[in-house]
């Protein structure tokens, strides 16, 4: 099957996990990286350490109890991450009807989405799907790729990320905007920032960018290493 690639924004929204295992675990880690408002878990078996430790997170609710239907209410996005088949194609039928995006741990005809392999480096996101066949071969790619982009992806995107507005201020043309930052991507300044050398970097910054924008480069340096 083919999917669609999609980078789903949750910050604020609520989510149900219901299935507090491994699997759940890893799930809900995941979710909470993205800074949703509210995830609750449900689990007919006491919480483990790990979930435990993972409940004191305020956004976490977590409840030892069955699921209900009602749990959906309400709800943008949810995982069924249980070893009850019969419940998991339940929750899949329900988030059908009611338009709810859903992850079924092992129901995959059933689910609207699958979740990759993830890389993060800052800002940086890699994401890597098999689109389901061999998970094994994905988490191995996922491996070879954090070998290459390592900390200083995530230095450079935000350096960027404090650069783009203050070049819009200028009010400039877009096409001068979009060549200034061609430039910048082109420059060395990823591989002096993989090396530590923020001299180097000073000195890229103040050749590269307009004249108004030199004095501001020990902010937009700043923290970066």
């Amino acid at each position: 099957m083919t999917y669609y690639p999609i980078f789903l924004k949750v910050k604020n929204r609520k989510c149900l996990l219901v299935g507090a295992g491994s699997v759940g675990i890893r799930k809900l880690k995941s979710i909470l990286e993205c800074d949703p408002e509210q995830v609750t878990v449900l689990d007919t078996a006491e919480p483990g350490s790990e979930m435990l430790e993972i409940s004191r997170d305020q956004r976490v609710v977590f409840e030892q109890r069955p699921f209900n239907d009602d749990d959906l209410d309400d709800v943008f996005i949810a995982f069924a991450c249980t070893n009850n088949s019969e419940l998991n194609r339940r929750m899949a039928e329900l988030c059908a009807e009611k338009n709810i995006l859903c992850n079924i741990a092992d129901f995959p005809e059933g689910s609207n989405f699958i979740v990759p392999s993830v890389i993060r480096q800052g800002d940086l996101t890699l994401a890597v799907s098999s689109g389901g066949c061999t998970p094994a071969f994905t988490k191995r790619i996922r491996r070879e790729l954090q070998d290459i982009f390592g900390p200083h992806y995530a230095n450079f995107i935000t350096l960027m990320g404090r650069i783009r507005p203050l070049v819009l201020d200028l009010g400039k043309e877009t096409s001068h905007n979009t060549a200034l930052f061609r430039q910048l991507v082109a420059s060395p300044i990823l591989d002096e920032l993989e090396a530590g050398d923020m001299d180097r970097v000073k000195k890229i910054l103040t050749r590269i960018l307009p004249q108004e924008l030199v004095p501001r480069i020990p902010e937009l340096i700043d923290d970066l290493i």
